[in-house]
């Protein structure tokens, strides 16, 4: 009996949530963006998703994986579809939808256009709806991030509690069973309270200032669905938490510099200083054929590894 894919599992429980919490969020919690804002998302992020599917698929001989079984064809456009929704979700551009659809077209291009050889495969290592909303927020500056009050903003009273609640349960319980990616989560939580602490000591910041975000909805959802995606994020536990802490490092730094929207741009540049780790480790492997290679060579800083005479050659 074949064993259940726990990366399908995963896809379709984040799916349901993601599209839950959609609908929850337009019709109960307060979003503000238009309730055309996700559909136009996911149509374009799907619509991406199909055509460099089908250009990928021609140009290296094999047939695409959209004309697979349902079951197959479901698990691959379910990224495409939670890269949209997420774009939706975090993105605000007012009454505009390309600024929306621009960030979903990115998302899923980056996985076409930005890979670096991992364990004899090419693999994408830039998490796609966090990269898609980075290159809007550059471009634009006028496009912001969707207000953290937005999910409580028709609560009061206990209920605003409830919302950060449920998410942060069912994220904990997906990262647990599923993604596996609690060591991720304890080394960003644990880096990021590190960072505060520093900064409120070197700083005239106060901590509990720095820790603040901790209580919101926004850094609940960035903790359990954006940093833990399974695909752009180290698998042994160990690797883990160093890219959980070393995103957390990163953020504290840009917030020292007050460069506004931290949480995204940290990601994004953790994400950039591990595909370059790997690409240096394929190139150390490629000059010494004779070191055996490992079966999960995904880690962020594993260079600590290699000698310091390979490391000054790569550089």
């Amino acid at each position: 009996m074949t064993p259940p894919d726990p990366r399908g599992a995963a896809l379709r429980r984040f799916g349901m949530s993601i599209t839950a919490l959609t609908v929850l969020g337009h019709t109960v919690l307060g979003f503000e963006q238009a309730y055309l804002t996700p559909v136009v998302a996911v149509l374009a992020a799907v619509v991406t998703e199909i055509l460099l599917e089908f250009v990928d698929a021609a140009a290296g001989g094999r047939r695409p994986r959209y004309t697979g079984a349902r079951g197959q064809v479901v698990n691959f456009l379910l990224p495409a579809y939670i890269s949209g929704l997420a774009c939706a979700m975090l993105l605000y551009a007012n009454h505009r939808l390309w600024p929306v659809v621009l960030a979903s077209v990115v998302a899923v291009s980056s996985k076409y256009f930005v890979r670096v050889p991992l364990s004899g495969r090419w693999r994408h290592v830039l998490n796609p709806s966090n990269t898609g909303i980075v290159v809007v927020l550059l471009l634009f500056p006028w496009v912001g991030i969707a207000p953290p009050y937005q999910f409580t903003e028709w609560f009061s009273g206990w209920l605003d509690a409830l919302a950060p609640a449920v998410l942060l349960v069912a994220g904990t319980l997906l990262n647990a069973k599923l993604t596996r990616r609690v060591p991720l989560i304890l080394g960003w939580l644990g880096g990021f309270v590190l960072q505060a602490v520093l900064r409120a000591l070197i700083t005239d910041i106060s901590l509990t200032s720095a820790l603040l975000p901790v209580t919101g909805v926004a850094f609940v959802l960035f903790t359990n669905y954006m940093i833990t995606d399974p695909g752009t994020t180290p698998s042994r536990p160990r690797n883990q938490l160093v890219f959980g802490a070393a995103t957390a490092a990163v953020y504290g730094v840009l917030v020292h510099l007050h460069i506004v929207f931290g949480l995204f741009f940290a990601l994004v540049i953790t994400c950039v200083v591990r595909a370059a780790v790997l690409v240096a480790l394929d190139v150390y492997r490629r000059w010494a054929p004779d070191v055996p290679r490992q079966a999960d060579a995904e880690p962020l800083l594993v260079a600590s590894r290699v000698p310091n005479s390979v490391r000054e050659t790569a550089r």
